[in-house]
């Protein structure tokens, strides 16, 4: 027991130094995408240098957050590094060779697909070389690769009197609405409370259910992914239970903490429009309850025709 109890404190120390070691550093967190555990092998490896940078990345997420020395390198240069490698980022895309070589398993949906261009500026700022990666039609050669290790190199070289570090003008990533969906069968499961049909409400929560499990991380913009991160537990667990509940009385009194969490992915998101937050002061045993509606039309969903127009809008999100 000492034995291991000495061998995990070694390896905790030597991680500490390791991390140490990166001098002038700054953090940042990003979007890789990538399926599972060698994909993480993969984009860490490609992104630790001794000393100079290193990543830790979330398969469940897809975030890495990358440490590297400001005087020595840029977030630029190493999610460079992690394209050459194959893995697709918030600012490059990989060479289509270099992604068509990873194991099966790691071969991650590429449907956003978008020209990145670099500006790279000496120590004068007023030269700007661009160079571009991922057009589909042109593979990325050695030269290609060559020239990323000398802006890396370059950085180096003049990082003793070069205070800015390499520009990098992003293309954003166009991406798929994953969310829209979610948004369209919450306001079902809503008018079916309005209508005072569990059946239907049990039915309108189980393709609620479905939608949130459709959801694909790796299409998300960094936004909506972080928003969507903060609610999707809650979410699925009041889905779940309103999917199984016969009661219109229970299914009402767990639709306010999904009507709360949807408030926070909507309002984060803007994915569906123009959407009323609304109020009932009566619901909650008089503690008041709120929902969403495409309509400014008061429909109350925890009352029914017995209260259908109680409530008010307390906020119009656009």
């Amino acid at each position: 027991m000492k034995l291991i109890t000495m061998f995990t404190g070694l390896f905790l120390l030597g991680t500490t130094v390791a991390l140490a070691q990166v001098n002038n550093p700054k953090t940042e967190t990003v979007k890789v995408f990538g399926n599972c555990e060698m994909c993480k092998d993969g984009i860490e490896s490609a992104a630790n240098k001794k000393k100079v940078s290193k990543a830790e990345w979330n398969k469940d997420s897809k975030m890495a957050t990358i440490t590297y020395d400001s005087k020595k390198t840029t977030l630029s240069a190493v999610l460079k590094k992690i394209a050459l490698a194959g893995f697709d980022n918030t600012q490059f895309l990989a060479p289509d060779d270099a992604y068509a070589k990873l194991a099966d398993c790691c071969k991650y949906s590429r449907e956003n697909k978008a020209m990145t261009k670099m500006e790279h500026h000496d120590h004068s700022d007023k030269m700007n070389t661009a160079t571009k990666m991922g057009d589909e039609k042109n593979k990325m050669d050695m030269d290609e690769k060559k020239e990323i290790k000398a802006d890396e190199k370059k950085a180096e070289d003049h990082s003793k009197h070069v205070d800015q570090p390499m520009v990098v003008k992003k293309t954003e990533i166009k991406q798929t609405n994953m969310l829209k969906p979610v948004a369209d069968n919450y306001f079902l499961l809503k008018d079916a409370l309005v209508n005072t049909d569990a059946t239907k409400g049990s039915a309108a929560a189980k393709k609620l259910s479905e939608a949130i499990a459709a959801v694909d991380m790796s299409k998300l913009s960094e936004k909506d992914h972080m928003a969507w991160m903060k609610v999707i537990n809650p979410l699925k667990t009041a889905t779940a239970s309103i999917a199984t509940e016969k009661s219109i009385v229970k299914q009402r009194n767990l639709f306010m903490g999904l009507s709360e969490n949807m408030y926070i992915l909507i309002k984060a998101t803007k994915l569906a429009g123009t959407v009323f937050y609304q109020h009932c002061p009566m619901a909650n045993n008089g503690k008041g309850a709120n929902w969403l509606s495409k309509e400014a039309a008061i429909k109350n969903p925890y009352y029914g025709n017995m209260m259908l127009n109680c409530g008010s809008v307390t906020e119009a999100i656009k």
